[in-house]
């Protein structure tokens, strides 16, 4: 079977499966969100930190616990890699420095696990597993108890309850992160991915002798990362290492657990507000712009100009070459279209249109189908400003799910858009006039500008993937990044949950004969259409002296 063949076959049955499971797995995630019984250890949790489960907050207490829980958690992983050397099974490894401990709790705090290092030589056993591993569950279940919360708000009238975040979080990790990712992390050793806790384990190389390499909880690691949406891969390789990724079908078992909760996350939200079919609308739009961004990656992979690529049908460079380039650019595809960061292969070197597309997707806001829950309430937003556009076109009070969309939620919903563009274009801008920053930069004109780019886009969006060829292990790249990052989650999630709480007072208003209908294909293409415009004007002129720029030369 051919390359092409096989790469055809691998991506309609990803397709099919998240089909497949689009309907199970959302209803029952809103089984458990709108489930009135707590299981006996989640009592126990909420004895032990103090939490009455049967309280609920307002949107304003609901983010205050957001940031709280975020700060407590990011101060405990920096303490934590400052005194690792002290700690059991640091492997002999020293402190990490603090800068670089700054960007790293903060990146996996945020749910971006961008990483400025190599993790086997940086960090011990411990420090993966009791901390970066541990946010790796809370900090994806943050997103998830966030859109629950954003739900909630369409769909409650006359309240200022968004339900409880602690409720939310440990229903999440206890009922739906830990169950699977254990389930994953047995597939995936079955699958060949290493699980132990050698520290000097040596393999064969290529050339015949042996090199050192550092064993530790990789495939548990991989599972977490995967399902979470989280990059943050124990070796430097990322999923292209053997021992993360050994097969081809643990690959596609790998894309499919990055798309899984946001592909069925729009059935959760049409089930608790009460209209399936709004879910298909919001999953619809996800899937347009996912199965358009693939398709605009594989092409320009594919015709990319050039002796070599055009003698062997594409562009290879930085492809897995187990996998090929269609499976390399689903992968791609999917880890930028996600939170995720996970790679297979070297985003760098792909073609400058097929670096471009990647670049877009995160620009998108993430939202096809997004991170774990920041996917849904993006495109949320999206659509609450798809129907202010559409009520000022034709004269009326825009409304969505039977909600007035005023100048208050209108104010949420611009705050919240606007914030990822300014951070990524005056992070990307102070990076490039600095003389000291572009020193660090490997290659320079427009190559160069995309891969800053790229690092503050990732950065912004908690994608925690990168195009590499700049020294961001630096003081000051630590610190600019790991600003970004924070700013780049919670701050729309300030003004979303600000969005829900307003909703949520409302009474809903019944439909009309002018009503416009948010299930229909109509609306679907307006969704679609509103989303990657508004992206284009926002972007087109940072692309254009990018990627843009180097492609067309």
């Amino acid at each position: 079977m051919g390359t092409n063949a096989a790469g055809v076959i691998f991506i309609v049955s990803m397709v099919l499966a998240l089909a497949l499971t689009y309907r199970p797995f959302g209803d029952y995630m809103a089984r458990v969100y709108m489930s009135g019984k707590h299981l006996r250890v989640e009592r126990g949790i909420y004895r032990l930190v103090g939490v009455d489960q049967d309280a609920e907050q307002r949107w304003s207490v609901y983010a205050r616990s957001v940031l709280a829980f975020s700060l407590v958690s990011v101060l405990f992983l920096y303490l934590f890699q400052r005194v690792q050397n002290h700690l059991w099974l640091a492997l002999g490894l020293p402190a990490v420095k603090p800068d670089l401990a700054w960007n790293t709790a903060v990146s996996f705090t945020t749910n971006t696990n961008w990483q400025a290092y190599s993790g086997e030589s940086t960090m011990g056993h411990l420090v993966q597993m009791s901390g970066l591993a541990v946010q790796n569950f809370v900090s994806a279940a943050v997103g998830i108890a966030v859109a629950i919360a954003v739900v909630r708000g369409f769909a409650r009238k006359k309240t200022d309850q968004l339900g409880n975040f602690w409720v939310d979080l440990v229903r999440t990790v206890v009922r739906i992160l830990l169950p699977v990712c254990a389930l994953a992390a047995i597939v995936l050793i079955v699958g060949g991915a290493i699980q132990n806790f050698h520290g000097n384990t040596t393999v064969p190389t290529l050339a015949g002798g042996e090199q050192a390499v550092t064993g530790g909880p990789v495939a548990s690691q991989e599972a977490i990362k995967d399902f979470g949406t989280n990059g943050g891969g124990f070796y430097n390789a990322n999923s292209s290492h053997p021992f993360e990724n050994p097969t081809s079908w643990t690959n596609w078992f790998e894309i499919y657990l990055l798309l899984s909760i946001g592909f069925a996350l729009p059935r959760t939200f049409g089930k608790m507000v009460g209209s399936t079919r709004q879910g298909l609308a919001i999953v619809a739009v996800m899937a347009v712009l996912a199965l358009g961004s693939l398709g605009a990656n594989e092409v320009f992979q594919a015709i990319h100009h050039g002796t070599v690529p055009t003698a062997v049908g594409a562009a290879r460079e930085a492809t897995e070459t187990r996998f090929g380039v269609p499976d390399s650019a689903l992968f791609a595809t999917g880890t930028t279209l996600t939170s995720t960061g996970s790679v297979d292969s070297f985003h760098d070197s792909y073609t400058s249109l097929g670096g471009a597309t990647l670049l877009f997707n995160m620009m998108l806001g993430e939202v096809a189908p997004g991170g774990t829950g920041s996917g849904l309430y993006g495109i949320l937003v999206l659509a609450v400003i798809t129907v202010f556009v559409a009520g000022l076109m034709i004269g009326r009070t825009p409304e969505y799910l039977g909600k007035k969309i005023g100048s208050r939620e209108i104010k949420f919903a611009s705050l919240y858009f606007l914030t990822m563009p300014v951070i990524v274009l005056v992070g990307t801008g102070l990076a490039m006039a600095l003389p000291g920053e572009r020193a660090g930069m490997l290659n320079s004109g427009p190559h160069g500008l995309s891969e800053v780019l790229y690092a503050f886009t990732s950065a912004a969006n908690n994608n925690g993937s990168a195009f590499a060829g700049i020294t961001v292990n630096t003081d000051w790249y630590n610190t600019a990044l790991g600003l970004a990052m924070a700013f780049g989650r919670f701050l729309p999630m300030v003004f979303v949950l600000g969005l829900a709480g307003s909703l949520a007072k409302q009474q809903p208003v019944p439909e009309t004969a002018g009503t416009l209908p948010t299930h229909r294909p109509q609306f679907v293409g307006m969704l679609t259409g509103v989303t990657v415009i508004i992206v284009a004007l926002t972007f087109f002129p940072a692309l254009a002296l990018g990627p843009l720029a180097e492609g067309l030369h």
